[in-house]
């Protein structure tokens, strides 16, 4: 087989993958997922896979799913050992495979053929219904658990403006964790009903969850996570099913293994089957979800430790530099060996970051210690922000080829700095930091613009093509304006034919009067008529390129032309799949991508593909979260002080906390406890965590609270170590005392300086 690129020695050791079950641990910037591509790309060429077989791959995200697609796609060109007509693998992401599982049997799982999937902002929306209606109906629940020192001025505060909050809070960890445990509300009632005592928190999560699910149940519909437990459910009830699925996809590549979930894991547990081949590759020092999510990094590091197990390892990377590796080595080491808080010890692990082999075709850029900035200096909050942006005023000019990227805890924060930006005139990005309404945005304008091609008489549709052919104008007021006058004018032309394509006598724009009564209307219809007349004209075209030639009027951001790049291309699978299908149809299905119905088919709203070498001399603002899988020559670190990173000194806070309950409890830790107590056969073991062996054990009051925090301190320093290994060349560490003045440099940013100097001095010496 034809290679595209020279492995290195260790990605050649796991290419060499014959059969069996695979743990890969692999460093930042090893090149996995050009490695896993390659191997799935080698597994199809080497071997003769039936015509109905696939090489499955399973990954974290929508966007990893078309980076896949696409490398796979070239080294099987490459390999060029047989045509390559339809591709015999399949990329999925664990909600999209779980989507494939359930479609083939939804009566299975008592699912009607037509069942709907809501999105999580539509899932959000009723979740908050029932938990603000709930806590209507119990105004006192809460009373004994507020702080006794709070005054009554602040408790009605707090009833009125932060409880609704916690108890959004509360209910979307308990439902997520009650179907991770793969319940319903019918059988933890029922397990409830036997227990002797009273459990008022499970009681409130139980009424959460059975009225959550009945109104799903009401709209016909499942939400992402009962999907993931649909599919198990499924596979466990037909042997046939599962027996013609492990026939199907006879090799599993799972990327990003570190976030796996307990469920993910059994799937494809069961998928795999006790002989099967099955691949698992990540990095558990990358885990960076696991205390919002029910992730955990343990399962793969399992996985890796089980002596059945092949091993593999990807410790090469050509990302960085040397003194950047260095840092991020000795956060590992420092942790293993000497965090204040020896349950923290276990957050990160071996293997440390090494450099790419001598000639390399992909090596380390030039050391470069002058670059890495440990900044102890103590800023405020707004200090921190106006020292950062003036550094990169100071930057921007002199490396104008460059990539940048400041990286924050929080949305909020990058806002803040993307303010600042805006008053010194610099360029960004906000791409990372934009919500998930993106492409239902897009979907919504081409949506609206097929809507009207299928329906060319209505001139109602027609007005609503010009409103969203306009909508960049919103925010100003006489544009604003002369948009609503012309699409009031539109509405009220009898035949749209008259307007768009009119005959020599009977021009119904002309004969509106505009010209002479309002002047902008007419010039404005008469621009838009000429674009609607292209837009007509693509009517006969393949859906795709009616939707690439719309997208080239309608769109100017590059996100945006990829969101509705990616839009065609899914419009046109649809097309083929269902060949039938005329623009009505197609409207209708691109109206259920904008409502994020087909984010688990491997669409998603911020998932476009982002690549930072698109924005040389910008500014690219996210929060670290976002940032994983990217790189940039120079990266500024924001707030790494002991509230966004504590260490679990007594002065630190929590985010999970609340200053305003008892003791600051974190009720949602504490409820998600007493859940897992009452299932303790199928909760997650979490490291310093023992499951509770009695009957009717359960967490003292404040346990789950600190254990909490554990998870939180180690998750920490795990995303610490995620924007360290974001830079390729330059690194800026800064923190701030928050907003009332009374935080700390966190601890690690302290040890971090002090080892950095120490190596500094000695390699100067």
């Amino acid at each position: 087989m034809a290679l595209i690129f020279t492995p290195r020695p260790k990605q050649a050791e796991v290419l060499a993958y014959q059969h069996g079950r695979m743990g890969v641990s692999a460093v930042p910037g090893s090149g996995k997922t050009w490695t896993l591509s390659l191997l799935a790309a080698r597994l199809l060429l080497e071997n003769q896979l039936a015509p109905e077989q696939e090489v499955l791959v399973v990954t974290l995200t929508n966007s990893a799913v078309d980076n896949f697609s696409t490398r796979v796609d070239a080294f099987l060109r490459a390999g060029g050992q047989r045509p390559i007509l339809v591709p015999n693998y399949r990329v999925r992401t664990l909600h999209g495979l779980a989507h494939d599982i359930v479609r083939a049997r939804p009566a299975l799982v008592g699912l009607s053929e037509n069942f709907s999937i809501i999105d999580e902002r539509a899932a959000g929306n009723i979740r908050s219904e029932v938990a603000r209606a709930w806590l209507q109906t119990h105004p006192d629940f809460f009373e004994d658990l507020l702080d006794p020192e709070l005054d009554e001025g602040k408790r009605n505060w707090v009833r009125r403006d932060r409880l609704p909050d916690l108890m959004d809070e509360i209910a979307l960890s308990f439902i997520r964790t009650a179907k991770d445990l793969r319940l319903t509300p019918e059988k933890l009632r029922q397990v409830l009903d036997e227990v002797p005592f009273a459990l008022p928190l499970l009681e409130m999560g139980w009424a959460l969850f059975n009225d959550y699910q009945r109104a799903l149940a009401y709209r016909g519909a499942v939400d992402f996570d009962d999907l993931i437990r649909l599919a198990l459910q499924a596979l466990e009830g037909d042997a046939t099913l599962l027996e013609l699925l492990q026939f199907r996809w006879p090799y599993i590549l799972e990327d990003e293994a570190q976030d796996s979930s307990r469920l993910q894991e059994q799937i494809l547990g069961r998928l795999a089957g006790d002989s099967g081949n099955w691949v698992r590759v990540g990095d558990p020092n990358q885990a960076i979800y696991e205390t919002f999510t029910t992730a955990s990094p343990e399962y793969l590091r399992a996985f890796i430790h089980n002596p059945f197990v092949q091993r593999g390892e990807l410790p090469n990377s050509g990302r960085s530099t040397a003194s950047i590796m260095f840092l991020a080595n000795e956060l590992i080491k420092w942790t293993m060996e000497d965090h204040p808080l020896p349950e923290a010890r276990n957050a990160l692990s071996p293997p440390e970051i090494e450099p790419a082999p001598p000639g390399d075709p992909q090596p380390n850029p030039p050391d470069a210690p002058e670059n890495i900035y440990l900044v102890d200096r103590k800023y405020t909050a707004r200090e921190e922000v106006a020292a950062v942006a003036g550094s990169l005023a100071n930057w921007l000019p002199e490396h104008p080829d460059s990539t940048v990227a400041v990286l924050t805890t929080t949305n909020s924060r990058a806002f803040e700095m993307i303010d600042e930006l805006k008053r010194l005139g610099l360029a960004y990005n906000d791409s990372l930091l934009r919500s998930s309404t993106s492409t239902r945005t897009t979907a919504g304008v081409l949506g609206t613009v097929l809507n009207s091609l299928a329906n060319p008489d209505s001139a109602r549709r027609l007005s609503k093509v010009l409103e969203a052919w306009r909508r960049e104008e919103r925010g100003e007021a006489e544009a604003e304006a002369l948009t609503e006058r012309a699409a009031q004018t539109l509405r009220r032309c009898r035949q749209v034919e008259d307007y768009l394509w009119p005959r020599l006598e009977q021009d119904w724009l002309e004969d509106s009067g505009l010209a002479e009564s309002d002047p902008p209307v007419y010039a404005l219809l008469d621009d838009f008529r000429q674009v609607a007349r292209r837009w007509q004209a693509t009517v006969l075209l393949p859906v795709d390129q009616i939707v690439l030639t719309l997208s080239q009027d309608l769109f100017s951001s590059p996100t945006d032309l990829a969101i509705a790049h990616k839009l065609a291309l899914l419009l046109r699978s649809a097309s083929d799949l269902y060949p039938d299908w005329r623009l009505p149809e197609l409207t209708q299905e691109l109206a259920v991508i904008a409502r994020n119905e087909r984010r688990f088919l491997g669409f998603s709203d911020d998932d476009t593909g982002f690549d930072p070498q698109r924005y040389p001399g910008v500014v690219v603002v996210a929060t670290m979260h976002k940032a994983k899988g990217l790189e940039w020559d120079r990266v500024y670190l924001m707030s790494v002080n002991n509230y966004d990173f504590p260490s679990g000194n007594p002065y630190d806070q929590y985010l999970s906390e609340k200053w305003f309950l008892r003791g600051r409890l974190n009720l949602e830790a504490e409820t998600r406890a007493r859940l897992n107590a009452l299932f303790p056969e199928r909760a997650l073991p979490r490291p310093n965590v023992p499951v509770v062996p009695d009957e009717y054990a359960w967490p003292e009051d404040g346990e789950p609270t600190l254990n909490a925090r554990l998870e939180y301190i180690r998750e920490r320093l795990r995303l610490l170590y995620v924007g360290i290994t974001r830079a390729r060349t330059d690194l800026i560490i800064t923190w701030n005392t928050g907003r009332r003045g009374g935080l700390q440099p966190a601890v690690p940013f302290l040890e971090l300086k002090r080892i950095w100097e120490a190596h500094r001095d000695e390699t100067a010496g």
